[in-house]
């Protein structure tokens, strides 16, 4: 009996996602609070939101502080491939932001301000991304120009878990997110590096959360918005919409897609922030004593 393709894709699918890492979805204390979150969980991502919708609405120019990425006994990435993980944070924020917000540098006065921190990330494994990086380059020789996708191995897949918050000039919270995502064998790239799964899930929590902070809603279910087209030159390697956000250095553009399919590490086309970011760490939050200040969604 032949099997239907919509049957034959679920299965494919749920082999794939079978294979992820789990990703820990942590309570790091970054955030001022965790009171009244919600669960917003989405087909690969798992989440817990809460959110000030009028008041982010309101909100018209924005700070983002640098992500932080510290040191974990459990998680073995080098110094180096944290910055690059958590500077890929800050840049998609800071390109996603721009859409609706006026992006301001740290010495200027915002009407939110954004802090993201890694809580944890588990290293992809570099044999196994070489391996399916193998098989891929063994499909073209055996079957050139046949376009049948090859699936990356479902072994050795990394992921990242990441918590940030918006909050006003007065420092209340007005939007929170708490966020785990696994790597998986169909959507995300086989890069050879222990980061190279991480670096690319930072790109995905930069959308989510800046998608809480831009419609004040969950960033998960309904049709996916196109991006616009003033951010393409951007990724690119174009200039940002605003000077602030050269802070995290500029997207590697045509090299950095080479690089992906091809499966280099993240750090061989990515030169990371600028040696001296304008937009440094915010200041560590205080307990956050008034319930009435948040709303959930």
């Amino acid at each position: 009996m032949r099997l239907p393709r919509t049957v034959l894709m679920s299965v494919a699918l749920a082999l794939a996602l079978g294979g992820c890492a789990t990703a820990p979805l942590e309570q790091a204390g970054s955030l001022r609070s965790y009171d009244r979150m919600s669960d917003a969980n989405g087909l690969v991502t798992r989440s817990k939101i809460r959110v000030n919708k009028k008041d982010v609405l309101a909100a018209k120019t924005i700070r983002i502080a640098s992500t932080v990425f510290p040191a974990r006994a459990d998680v073995p990435l080098t110094e180096k491939e944290r910055r690059l993980v958590a500077n890929a944070i800050s840049r998609e924020l800071c390109l996603r932001l721009s859409e609706r917000f006026r992006i301001v540098a740290a010495d200027d006065d915002a009407d939110l301000t954004v802090q993201a921190t890694v809580t944890h990330a588990a290293p992809t494994s570099p044999t196994a991304s070489g391996a399916s990086q193998a098989l891929s380059i063994a499909k073209t020789v055996a079957l050139p120009g046949v376009p049948v996708p090859v699936p990356r191995l479902p072994v050795g897949l990394g992921s990242l878990s990441v918590e940030a918050e918006a909050r006003d000039f007065a420092g209340f919270q007005k939007a929170a997110m708490v966020w785990a995502r696994s790597a998986n064998s169909i959507t995300n790239s086989a890069r050879v590096a222990n980061e190279g799964d991480a670096y690319d899930l930072a790109a995905d929590f930069g959308a989510d959360f800046a998608k809480l902070v831009t419609t004040g809603d969950s960033p998960f279910g309904g049709i996916p918005a196109l991006p616009p087209i003033e951010s393409i030159p951007v990724r690119f390697g174009g200039a940002p919409k605003y000077v602030a956000c050269e802070a995290f250095g500029r997207f590697p553009g045509v090299t950095g897609f080479a690089g992906e399919k091809l499966g280099l590490p993240p750090g061989w086309t990515d030169s990371g922030a600028k040696e001296s970011p304008a937009n440094g760490p915010a200041a560590p939050p205080a307990h956050e004593a008034s319930p009435e200040q948040t709303l959930t969604q």
